[in-house]
């Protein structure tokens, strides 16, 4: 890997990182939805970061949500269910792994047509972050089963379409404007996803 290819990983995971932190923090991060409801998308940078740079960016900006997820949970809990969040299992693992989902299903698709390829990465990114959440409260006994079911369908397909749509503006987005070399950055995934799958 070039040194310029390793300072623009760095960059693109510190600048998902942070984003993901201030939308959390912000509470921006959160859209008011049915019956008092909200959809995340704080899980968004993680995705972002994973089609963009591989698998290991991905993994790491989903680690730093996690974590800041856990210390949220236990400085400033705001519903009971919070409490449940200081479990790593619960905040911190689910969202590791929403930058893997997210790489292998763009990986298993990008020979197609790339949009096809983000929107599908994107929709099980978010609901990887979803369904492991839920079904860790679940098995913690937080939530009852029904409302997990409930919550899926409600809030959690809509939060999955979300993501497919910012990811998409974002990506595509980037790949308009990074056209300075003789390849966009979007261009050379399949080389350095290639690398990086490895």
């Amino acid at each position: 890997m070039s040194d310029s290819n390793r300072t623009r990983k760095i960059v693109i995971t510190a600048v998902m990182a942070a984003v993901s932190v201030v939308l959390g923090a912000t509470r921006l991060g959160f859209i008011p939805w049915i019956s008092g409801a909200s959809l995340t998308i704080m899980h968004v940078p993680v995705i972002i970061g994973a089609i963009l740079e591989g698998p290991v960016v991905g993994m790491i900006i989903g680690l730093i949500f996690g974590i800041f997820s856990l210390i949220q949970a236990a400085v400033s809990p705001t519903g009971p269910v919070d409490v449940f969040f200081v479990n790593p299992l619960i905040s911190v693992l689910p969202r590791i792994l929403i930058g893997l989902t997210s790489f292998l299903v763009f990986k298993a698709f990008r020979g197609k047509f790339l949009s096809i390829s983000i929107v599908l990465a994107s929709l099980m990114g978010s609901l990887t972050n979803t369904l492991l959440v839920l079904g860790a409260l679940g098995i913690a006994g937080a939530l009852p089963w029904e409302l997990i079911g409930a919550i899926v369908l409600a809030n959690g397909l809509a939060e999955a379409a979300a993501a497919a749509l910012i990811c998409s503006a974002v990506i595509l987005t980037w790949k308009s404007v990074d056209h300075q070399g003789k390849r966009s950055q979007l261009e050379d995934l399949k080389e350095d996803h290639d690398v990086a799958g490895r």
